[in-house]
């Protein structure tokens, strides 16, 4: 009987969704998961920041070399040359096909992660020591390469994971592979509370505790994250083999594909690298700091670019399978459309809000370290709006199953992101010029990349009424900013507020009249992003007068 019901949750959970419900719960998910993030760095930082800022840092640097492996090797490179390349399987009727492809994809890169993981451990030393964070002092070097080898099977465990979810974003199931971060952090945060004090089992001390406990909840995380996603697979019917099927056409395909996207992802982690080599020579937390800024800065990202992007991604490759590219340039328009829409009073409430957000991660008195890493976020404004903006611009390429375009484009915009984090490091800017290096960067890439599908649309992609409905979408954000500045004066936020009762009502009443002021504006404008709230609201309010 337990068996029947859990197959029941899990069929009703796969439950294929339309764009709207898959965005929402893409949305919900991430928002979660960054919630959860949110108390997993609260946590961790009012254990250790204002403690054992050494600790911190090289915790946060144990990091650098596993996921940049995992970025290059899997992470969007899988995702975006994985799926178009299944769903045509799919939708041809050529199952067997697809789930050769599958299992071939699976089993290369089960076995190459796993070397790339052992190699990790073999070489932390010198890789922490003369690459990531050669400012860190001894004792923080030594514990950053210890952590790098506990972390360093991550790269093997999140690469199973992302092809079991690219399998489920491919089919339209959405629910595991969105809840699946959740989970990592949840890992995490057991990692700090428990993990910490050390790990003892009938009276013989397995573990003896400190911030290399936090090492362990994060591969906790990640083994936890890989069961959900296997959860996820149940009912689709898949057909996994132990072969690698090199003569799959598909297959053949996907390899063809993962290099430049591979590369990209490459690159744009050598940024990360830059910036976390500069910081550990700023003093100790100063690479924790413009690490925190960055991971806020991302949240918006996620929320709003990601999960619109990934909802709207199976359609678009779709539309372009079948041959309509009409269909193509109105669907993308919207996702477009939708992103501007909400990253733009996202980004100008994030900046006059910043205090009070970085308040939520960082709340332990230390105010220094809560000015610098609201400094660095002010920086990385811009870099909300454009980095929101360049999922969707990049999986437009995609969806043409052209990787060559936004790696070039990528090429450009993160050398010239490099030379000027370099130039104002150098210049005295300290982090506060790193986090103004990535948005200057970022905007340049998606001009680089809208203006290119521009092009091959022959200037029919961003149309008029796009740019139009751009220019009101500004001066609503205009408006929201006025609001949102002048809340922040009524409602400071005082050095003595401390606590998350105070903070978090202050930011919630600030956020909540500054997007009522948006939404209102919206609607005067005429803008057809802004309908359907107004049709819940109506909804909700009248459904009882029929």
């Amino acid at each position: 009987m337990k068996r029947f019901r859990f197959k029941s949750v899990v069929a009703l959970a796969n439950t294929k969704l339309s764009i709207p419900s898959a965005a929402a719960i893409l949305a919900g998910s991430t928002l979660a998961s960054a919630l959860l993030g949110l108390f997993r760095d609260r946590l961790l930082n009012s254990y250790y920041l204002g403690t054992y800022p050494t600790g911190i840092d090289a915790y946060t640097a144990a990091f650098t070399i596993p996921d940049f492996m995992f970025f290059i090797l899997t992470s969007g490179a899988l995702s975006v040359s994985f799926i178009p390349v299944f769903n045509q399987r799919l939708i041809a009727g050529n199952k067997k096909s697809a789930w050769e492809l599958s299992s071939s994809i699976l089993n290369l890169l089960a076995i190459t992660t796993f070397i790339t993981s052992i190699l990790i451990m073999i070489f932390a030393d010198p890789l922490i020591r003369y690459i990531v964070s050669p400012g860190l002092d001894e004792s923080g070097m030594i514990l950053a390469i210890n952590m790098t080898r506990v972390i360093a099977i991550n790269p093997f465990l999140f690469s199973i994971a992302t092809v079991f979810t690219s399998i489920q974003q491919a089919v339209g199931r959405f629910v595991f592979y969105a809840f699946a971060p959740a989970i990592y952090n949840i890992g995490i945060i057991i990692g700090i509370t428990c993990f910490t004090s050390g790990i003892e089992i009938f009276g013989y001390q397995l573990f003896e505790g400190g911030i290399m406990g936090v090492a362990l909840g994060v591969v906790l995380g990640a083994i936890a994250q890989l069961v959900v996603t296997l959860i996820g697979l149940f009912g689709l019917g898949i057909d996994y083999d132990f072969k690698i099927y090199w003569k799959n056409q598909g297959f053949r395909s996907i390899l063809k594909l993962l290099p430049a996207r591979s590369l990209d992802q490459g690159i744009d982690y050598i940024n990360s690298i830059v910036n976390t080599n500069l910081s550990s020579r700023m003093g100790a937390g100063a690479l924790r700091s413009f690490n925190q800024a960055f991971t806020l800065h991302q949240m918006p990202i996620n929320l709003i670019g990601v999960a619109i992007s990934t909802a709207f991604f199976p359609q678009l490759t779709e539309q372009l399978s079948e041959g309509e590219e009409a269909r193509f340039h109105n669907t993308f328009r919207t996702a477009l459309r939708a992103i501007i829409w909400i990253a733009l009073p996202v980004s100008i409430i994030a900046f006059f809000t910043r205090g009070y957000i970085v308040s939520f991660i960082n709340n332990i008195g230390n105010n220094t370290s809560n000015s610098t890493i609201a400094t660095i976020l002010a920086a990385l404004i811009l870099a909300i709006f454009a980095r929101s903006i360049f999922h969707i611009a990049s999986r437009g390429f995609y969806a043409y199953q052209d990787t060559k375009t936004p790696f070039i484009v990528s090429v450009i915009a993160i050398g010239l992101t490099i030379i000027l984090s370099i130039l104002l490091y150098l210049s005295g800017y300290g982090v506060f010029g790193l986090g103004l290096a990535q948005s200057i960067g970022a905007i340049i890439e998606i001009i680089i990349l809208l203006l290119i599908l521009q092009y091959r649309s022959h200037h029919i992609l961003l149309n008029k009424a796009f740019w139009k409905a751009c220019t009101r979408m500004l001066f609503a954000t205009a408006i929201t900013g006025c609001i949102a500045f002048s809340m922040t004066k009524f409602i400071p936020l005082m050095a003595t507020d401390n606590s998350l009762v105070i903070t978090v009502p202050k930011f919630l009443l600030i956020t909540f009249i500054s997007i009522l002021t948006y939404i209102i504006a919206s609607f005067f404008l005429n803008l057809a992003e802004v309908k359907p709230i107004i049709n819940f609201v109506k909804h909700i309010l009248f459904r009882n007068l029929k």
